[in-house]
């Protein structure tokens, strides 16, 4: 396996929102490989605690090494780290209420999972049509293109993907089932649905999005985590989360929105943070990037 380049996205900006302090309790529901969790751990000290999720078995393995590669940096130093390979949405059933000084989620897709031809996620390597995060369960994108009926198609692919031409790509789909690998699904669709003059992403991009969004539940996901927050988080305690498409960061508007006029938060970013300059020129992927943050009243 290729080693892979990881940059976490917003680092600066999500420590200083979250507020780290020595002694803290702090969740990284979003462990990926480790990028954000490793510079928490060294704000933390001996007497924190790091609580990391994630369901991808494969990210979960390489960020323990990474943090264990911070552990003999810091020495004594390292706050104790607790991995739950479990998706964030069973945070509640895992974490003591109140008991959170800070949670950090960075949502979509990692690095890993784009990188690795073998997961599916991605059009630019050839490989199975899986996109599942958690390999160990659940159905793959291969059995969604190949299982459902065209309308179902072209409602996910039009919802998840705001694709304009969903109809089209379904019934171009159905038509050329079975389809088993990213080229053969990304051949049918530039076909059915060829890049337009102006167009700077390609003709696959959306569909594929939402083939990650419906096989991972990431909505239900992110509104269970929406859901389960408040009563995680102590009073002062930092909720932090980084969204990469409108319909993730709908979600979090509305849901701080909600909890500000209730009095549950205090939304901390009146408009999203996004990356700097600088940032985006050096990691591409933090361009679409928001971040939203809001503190526990």
């Amino acid at each position: 396996m290729q080693k892979t380049q990881h940059v976490p996205v917003l680092l600066e900006e999500a420590l200083e929102y979250l507020n780290v302090r020595p002694g803290g309790v702090v969740v990284d529901a979003t462990l990926g490989l480790a990028g954000h969790s490793s510079a928490i751990a060294r704000r933390l000290g001996v007497a924190g605690k790091l609580i990391c999720f994630d369901r991808d078995p494969q990210a979960m393995e390489l960020a323990k090494a990474r943090l264990d590669e911070v552990k003999v940096e810091l020495g004594e130093a390292m706050p104790k780290v607790v991995y739950v390979p479990r998706a964030f949405s069973e945070a509640a059933s895992e974490i003591k209420p109140g008991s959170l000084d800070g949670l950090l989620a960075d949502f979509g897709v990692s690095s890993l999972q784009l990188d690795e031809a073998h997961r599916g996620f991605s059009f630019r390597h050839d490989g199975p049509l899986d996109m599942r995060m958690d390999t160990r369960s659940g159905e793959t994108a291969e059995q969604v293109v190949n299982q459902e009926d065209e309308n179902e198609l072209a409602d996910l692919i039009y919802e998840f993907g705001d694709e304009r031409r969903s109809r089209r790509i379904a019934r171009a789909i159905v038509r050329a089932r079975p389809i088993s690998t990213t080229a053969e699904l990304a051949q049918v669709i530039s076909a059915a649905a060829p890049a337009m003059k102006g167009d700077k992403i390609h003709p696959a991009t959306k569909t594929f999005q939402a083939l990650r969004i419906r096989v991972n539940n990431e909505l239900g996901e992110i509104e269970s985590l929406l859901e389960s927050a408040p009563s995680l988080l102590k009073p002062g305690g930092r909720l932090v989360l980084i969204s990469f498409h409108s319909l993730e960061d709908r979600l979090v508007k509305d849901a701080f929105r909600e909890a500000g006029r209730s009095k549950v938060y205090e939304v901390l970013t009146k408009k999203p943070v996004v990356a700097e300059e600088q940032e985006s020129m050096r990691n591409p992927r933090s361009r679409s990037a928001k971040m939203r943050a809001a503190e526990k009243i």
